[in-house]
Formats: structure tokens, sequence, C-alpha cells
């Protein structure tokens, strides 16, 4: 199912729904269960509550959608969607992909060795003494930050441009959302606690974010501002999307391809993050976990940063387009 948090343009209240007929159409999940069984239930009041729900709530859903009554069916045009999981229990983002985590550094030393009277000498000076590499612990683990789960936004709505940075960055990634709870998990048993996928912008302002890092704590302000989280544009259940590991990604900005990759690329699998949280530390149904930008997926790495004006489109394979447009903060 592709599932959706959804707000009517007469009442303002959020609902949750599965789209259908490439996506023309919602079933409206509450509704529908209000016709069927002719009363109501606390199932699908959110995105939460369906998680909540387990695999009960999914087979409900199923079978509403299958079914598919007329009173409950909504034209997509006619809403307009939030994030999915609008306020997950808990935010985490990875940086799982190498390319990434390599070609951030680059860009990085890149930028001092300009200033550096040879900097083509500077640069390989950088590479021999390994300083363009990742650091070890990158390989022994997956390496994580919590993000605020309070300044999560969705599709089309608008990213608020800081007023203490001056280098505002897209970064594309794949998250998953956990459906189960669960303590010291196995890799080989981790992919049963995964609800669904949808994309994610971890909007970034990379100025603050390199300076406060310098104190070898972070990030903090540089992911940490309002409309710096977007999710969406739905949540695709774990059994739709099959291989999460075969997914082509791009991000478009302004309608000019930049990033393009696949999420076959990733070194720390979603099983391997898993069991990594998981250890000594109970996960929760409804968290979200980044999987971190694919090689060359952020415009940082592409020396081309977001303005105030701009649109940014992150495209993920079996989920869809999520877009948004940058406008003054304030």
């Amino acid at each position: 199912m592709r599932l959706v948090t959804l707000t009517l343009a007469d009442n303002g209240d959020d609902r949750i729904g599965a789209l259908i007929d490439d996506d023309a159409r919602i079933v409206d999940l509450a509704r529908a269960y209000s016709v069927a069984h002719g009363e109501d239930t606390k199932m699908f009041t959110s995105m939460l509550a369906l998680i909540d729900s387990g695999g009960a709530g999914l087979t409900a859903a199923q079978t509403l959608v299958d079914v598919a009554p007329a009173e409950a069916m909504i034209n997509t045009a006619a809403v307009r969607l939030r994030s999915p999981l609008p306020r997950p229990r808990q935010m985490r983002d990875f940086m799982a992909f190498e390319g990434h985590a390599r070609g951030a550094r680059e860009v990085h030393f890149m930028k001092s060795a300009r200033q550096k009277k040879d900097p083509a000498a500077a640069m390989a000076e950088y590479r021999r003494r390994g300083q363009l590499d990742p650091p070890p612990v990158w390989y022994k683990q997956p390496v994580y930050f919590k993000c605020n789960r309070m300044n999560v936004i969705g599709p089309d709505e608008n990213i608020l441009y800081p007023s203490f940075t001056h280098e505002l960055d897209y970064e594309l990634e794949l998250a998953f959302i956990t459906g189960r709870k669960g303590k010291d998990i196995p890799q080989a048993e981790a992919r049963d606690y995964i609800f669904g996928y949808t994309i994610y912008n971890d909007v970034s302002a990379r100025d603050a974010q390199i300076n406060e890092m310098r104190g070898q704590l972070g990030p903090a302000k540089g992911k940490d501002f309002d409309t710096g989280n977007i999710l969406g544009p739905c949540i695709v259940t774990a059994d739709e999307i099959g291989d999460p590991y075969d997914l082509d990604m791009r991000a478009r900005l302004n309608g000019e391809l930049l990033s393009q990759g696949n999420s076959a690329d990733i070194f720390h699998s979603f099983e391997r993050m898993i069991e990594h949280v998981s250890r000594d530390e109970t996960i929760w149904p409804g968290e979200v976990f980044g999987s971190g930008t694919i090689g060359g997926g952020s415009g940082h790495e592409h020396y081309r940063l977001m303005e105030i004006g701009d649109e940014i489109e992150l495209e993920v394979e079996k989920i869809g387009v999520l877009r948004n447009k940058v406008v003054a903060g304030g």
C-alpha cells in the first residue's frame, strides 16, 4: 500500500488514506471502515495509530482498499498531502553511503586547498595523509545522529531559509519507518521490524554544520531548524517495496538533474542499522531511520546550494517525488 496523511480543505483535520488509481484517488481509511462496519475504530485515527495496530491494522487497511467504498473515495487533487508521519516517535539519520562520506570530505578539503598557494599540492597532501578517507569507525559501525522530530514537514510545503546560514543544502535519502517494538535485534530478523519506506530530505545549513562540528559534537543547528526534516510523499509498505536495495534515486534543482544513484550502493544495510541501534536499547513503532545521503546526493557535492525561490525535487523509484520550494524565513 501507498499510505498518506492528508488534510481536507473543508475542515483542516488530518486523516490517513491509501493512494489508488495511479495516485489519482485516495481511500479515506477511517471513513471506509465506518461505512463497512457501521462504527469507528482507533486504528485509522493517525499514521502512528495504524503503525501501532501492527499486522491487524495493515490487513484491515488492505481489505478496505480492495473494497474501496464510493463514500470513502477522495480525489488526490482536492486535498493537501502532509508528511505521511507528521510526528515520528524518534528520528535518526545515518551516513551509510561511502560515496557521500568521501564526496563530502573531498569538497570540504577542496575549499581549504583553494586557500593555499598551490591548491593541487595541498589536495595531494590531504590525500597522502588519508584525510579524504572516512575514519575507521565509519567502516566498523553505522554512525548516526538524532534529528528534531518536531520540525517535520511534507510534500509541497515551503522550506524556510534560516537566518543564520548562507549555505542551505538538500540531501537525497531513503528512510524506513519501524513497525514493531524490539531490543537486541539480530540482523537476520531486522527486516521484520520495518513497516515501510519513504523519501527523506535532510535539509542542512552547511556553514553552521561545519563550524559547530569543529567542537567535536553535533550536528546541531546545522540540522535543527523549522522545516529542516522533510518526509513524503507517502509511506510505501515493506511488502510493496520488495527489495529496498535496488531503487533508483534522483534529485532535481529547478528541474535540472543534479544527483542520481541507487540504493544498492549502501554500505551499512538497514538491518545492520537496526541491530546496532537496538543493542541494549528499545526501538519503538513509528521511528524514522534515514539512510544518509547517496553518493553525489547533495548540492554541496556539486557546488550548487539552494537559494530562496528554488524548487527541489527528490525522487525514489516505487515511492514518488518529494517536492518543496525554498522561501525566506521569518
